[in-house]
């Protein structure tokens, strides 16, 4: 029996022929389609592409190629399993392959008659492999794909690749591997797990008149409102922890066919056909639906909210799940699919609003292990990836979440701190045990570079002398109990090594007493605490903000859980650890100048942007945090360019930095603009701040007084900051002094 094509406008499914099949693997819209999907994923290679950007490029052209459905015939003319007729064939794809050509000729070329193959093609695309294969005498379509993994020892198959009604879009014909029309056409017995109800009072085929029939739409609605529903599926994955693990496969399926048949008009038909199977049977999936579709009926706002977005062409980050709200602190941040290696991983499992916390904790230890690289900054200086960041939330907010990350992240640094502690050891129980007249055994001198928060001065300064150039790293799971044991006049000193450790800088201490440690270092010290916001107050005070730590700490906050339910968090597979270790080796092979021309700029972009709205604002805060979030962002971008191995910066890496940028400086601005802005009131210097579409400079009418300016300034600024303020804007063109008393606004967007 022959399979089927999708052919006519009003969606009915009609039977193919080979001089069809032909026709359509020759045509001309065939052949363009495939060839815009194969320059988009070559955009997507040079890095003028992101890939999320390119998989709804693809979604959104593939809709144009008609559809094969190998599985089944539908005499009825609709594509559903109720009126499915099994074909005797089944599909066999394996996705995501870096060379599906070359594979088909080393696995599967020599053996097409062994395997019963009578149809191989690699997909749209060109990252997949398509198999259409005779199905062995009394299996199934799922016993018969796990028979071909087994011939060809491969598991990577797309398992849920299982129902009757799935479809195979058309390629041209030089994506075509291998065709043998006359089996691919033969009539064959049915396989007894494809045997189908109410197949009964069968139509004759009807054949097409028209070619362009064979692009029309299938009968499942593949879009709702312009949107591929695969990619409205993978977005509220993505927005709600990922796909369900296998015990929670049914519950997490139930919760998504809920959310989803307000757009598929509550209908089980459409919901089971737009529904993805993760592997479980077409009739357990089925109760689901129906279970789904019994439910009260009322609309999905997070549904609502991911189309909306993706209308907009942006991504769902900010979508909330109908189990629990993110709230404001899920805004549009990070595109995860957009990471490189390491870092998407460390975001597994992460509820959305959690993950720039995440990110922030695991950026200063993937910078430590790229404590080897040099880059120069857009200033001209050349710098070393130092960071620190404190993550800060209330208690019981779920900061252990990104604790999780940070521990796989330092099990490379924990490997081999342990064998060099067990050496120190060593050392000094020998040291301990000698005789009165024996000589000391001598310093081993070992490389330690993961140290406790609580180390003292002396111990640390041990340590940076033995780094060798390396960068140390520390974690803490309470920003509290650091201040504490540093409250005997230590802290001060722990002060100035952290402010130092940004700029790589000097430090030492000097002791007569040989009990003492002494010299002078390069101080390369990463570290990552977590916190609440009163610890970060009392480590923080007002004189404390000033002296430039709070401005070279990258913070983040953690989303306010007052009487939210509980998150919920998913796991790490082992594939997903691996592949972090995976990223800490790729940061570690890295040494030596670095040079990272597009960051460059576009980082001198951001902070020039942000130096015009704190100069239009008169803000001091925000011109005094911009310089270093820069930095901070910038260095965040080096590690992004590191893991991602191009050559040069990708878009997204661009945007990474960026981004990182905004967050940090909006942070900052939070947790210590306040402080800092009294210092400036204390000063003469700072006055009322406002939003950048609502700028001092922007207030002021067309011409101006100083009275003007004093009356939007409130008074907090003293005569002379207003006198500079008036001169700056002159200098930089702003605005044209017309007589003594009144000046005129050049150019209000300049």
């Amino acid at each position: 029996m022959a399979f089927g094509i999708a052919l006519s406008v009003k969606s009915r499914v009609r039977e193919c022929t080979p001089a069809l099949l032909r026709q359509v693997l020759d045509s001309e819209q065939t052949a363009r389609v495939c060839a815009e999907i194969a320059d988009a994923l070559e955009q997507v290679k040079r890095g003028e592409m992101a890939r999320e950007d390119f998989e709804t490029f693809k979604s959104e052209r593939k809709r144009q190629l008609a559809i094969l459905t190998p599985h089944a015939t539908f005499p009825q003319g609709r594509r559903c399993n109720g009126e499915a007729v099994p074909s005797g064939l089944s599909m066999y794809d394996i996705d995501h392959m870096d060379d599906p050509r070359g594979y088909f000729a080393a696995m599967v070329a020599d053996r097409v008659s062994e395997l019963g193959i009578v149809f191989a093609h690699v997909t749209p695309s060109s990252e997949g492999l398509r198999l259409v294969f005779t199905v062995p005498a009394g299996m199934s379509l799922e016993e018969a794909q796990r028979w071909m993994s087994g011939q060809l020892g491969d598991d990577r198959y797309d398992g849920c690749v299982k129902d009757l009604a799935r479809c195979s879009f058309v390629v041209s014909r030089d994506y075509v591997l291998y065709l043998d029309e006359a089996e691919l056409f033969a009539e064959r017995e049915a396989s007894p797990g494809g045997e189908v109800d109410g197949t009964d009072g069968q139509a004759a085929p009807v054949q097409p008149t028209d070619l362009t029939e064979a692009f029309a739409p299938t009968e499942a609605p593949p879009c709702f409102k312009g949107i591929p529903y695969a990619s409205i599926i993978t977005e509220y994955w993505r927005c709600t922890g990922g796909e369900p693990s296998e015990g929670e496969r049914n519950v997490k399926l139930h919760r998504l066919a809920v959310n989803l048949r307000a757009i598929c008009d509550n209908k089980p038909e459409v919901l089971m056909a737009v529904m993805p199977r993760l592997g479980l049977a077409e009739q357990e999936l089925k109760s689901i639906v129906l279970s789904a579709c019994k439910e009260p009926t009322k609309g999905s706002r997070t549904i609502d909210r991911i189309v909306k977005t993706l209308e907009q062409g942006g991504s769902a980050d900010e979508v909330d799940d109908a189990e629990g709200a993110v709230g404001k602190e899920g805004m549009k941040r990070i595109n995860v699919r957009a990471l490189p290696v390491g870092l998407k991983e460390s975001l597994t499992g992460v509820p959305p609003s959690m993950h720039m916390p995440v990110l922030c904790a695991v950026m200063p230890i993937a910078a430590t292990y790229a404590d080897r690289v040099e880059v120069d900054y857009c200033d001209g200086n050349r710098q070393r990836l130092g960071l620190m960041s404190i993550i800060r939330g209330d208690q019981a907010s779920g900061k252990s979440v990104c604790k999780g990350a940070v521990d796989i992240w330092k099990r490379q640094l924990e490997a081999e701190d342990a064998m060099a502690r067990h050496r120190e050891e060593e050392w000094k129980e020998r040291k301990k045990g000698r005789k009165a007249n024996e000589k000391a055994p001598e310093d081993p001198k070992v490389l330690i570079r993961m140290v406790p928060v609580t180390v003292s001065c002396s111990t640390l300064l041990k340590r940076f002398k033995n780094a060798q150039g390396h960068s140390l790293y520390s974690f803490g799971e309470e920003l509290d109990t650091l201040r504490k044991t540093n409250g005997a006049g230590s802290w001060s000193a722990k002060y100035d090594i952290y402010r130092l450790s940004f700029d790589n800088g000097e430090w030492g201490q000097d002791y007569n007493s040989d009990q003492a440690e002494s010299g002078v270092v390069k101080v390369a010290y990463n570290w990552t605490m977590l916190g609440t916001n009163g610890a970060l107050k009392r480590c923080f005070r007002t004189d404390n903000i000033e002296n430039g730590l709070s401005s070279r700490i990258l913070v983040a906050e953690m989303p306010d859980s007052s009487f939210s339910k509980m998150p919920k968090y998913g796991r790490r597979s082992v594939e997903d650890e691996a592949r972090i270790q995976e990223a800490a080796t790729r940061l570690r092979s890295h040494s030596g100048f670095v040079d990272t021309p597009r960051l460059r700029r576009a980082i001198e972009e951001w902070v020039e942007e942000k130096r015009v709205e704190a100069a239009k604002d008169i803000d001091h805060v925000k011109d005094t945090y911009r310089k270093r979030a820069a930095v901070i962002g910038f260095r965040c971008g080096v590690v992004f360019h590191l893991l991602t191995g191009c050559d040069k910066e990708t878009k997204a890496c661009l945007s990474f930095a960026r981004t990182m940028a905004d967050y940090c400086l909006e942070q900052q601005t939070a947790a210590f603009g306040e402080a800092l802005m009294s210092q400036y009131v204390d000063a003469g210097t700072e006055g009322l701040r406002y939003g950048a579409n609502h700028s001092v400079f922007d207030l002021l009418p067309p011409v101006f007084t100083m009275n003007d300016l004093r009356a939007l300034k409130r008074g907090y600024c003293s005569e002379s900051s207003l006198r500079s303020i008036i001169t700056r804007w002159r200098r930089d063109g702003w605005i044209e002094k017309t007589d003594a008393r009144h000046w005129t606004k050049v150019s209000v967007e300049k």
